[in-house]
């Protein structure tokens, strides 16, 4: 199955207030990403059918197995280009938008290379 950008960014939404707050439900989704609580709806429901999340009866939302790998893989990328662009001395909110762009496109080669570079460009630095 394609998982589209607008997919991964829930799923990454997911993630990140399921660890800044615990747990995480439909509304708290809505308010994150600014959309309607319907929108967030079907899109969960399309994700609960897809085996990205699960739903108990009290509404809170848990990323699968599945749903985790994908969302970490996303989160990863996000992080890094957001890091590594900060470090070419882009301001921290421009390089958060692009990151956010960039991470959905980005070839798996190309992110592992980067990963390498700045992990080496980041020890270089700490050996000054």
């Amino acid at each position: 199955m394609k998982v589209y950008e607008s997919a991964e960014n829930y799923l990454e939404t997911i993630l990140i207030l399921k660890r800044r707050n615990g747990y995480v439900r439909s509304i708290d989704i809505a308010k994150e990403m600014n959309f309607s609580k319907p929108s967030i709806s079907n899109a969960m429901k399309q994700f609960r059918k897809s085996g990205y999340i699960e739903m108990d009866e009290n509404g809170f939302i848990e990323l699968t197995e599945k749903g985790l790998a994908l969302a970490e893989r996303v989160y990863e990328r996000h992080c890094l280009l957001t890091q590594y662009l900060v470090s070419l001395g882009v301001r921290k909110e421009t390089a958060k938008e692009d990151a956010c762009r960039i991470e959905h496109v980005i070839s798996d080669e190309s992110f592992e290379k980067l990963k390498e570079h700045t992990g080496k460009h980041m020890e270089q630095n700490k050996n000054e």
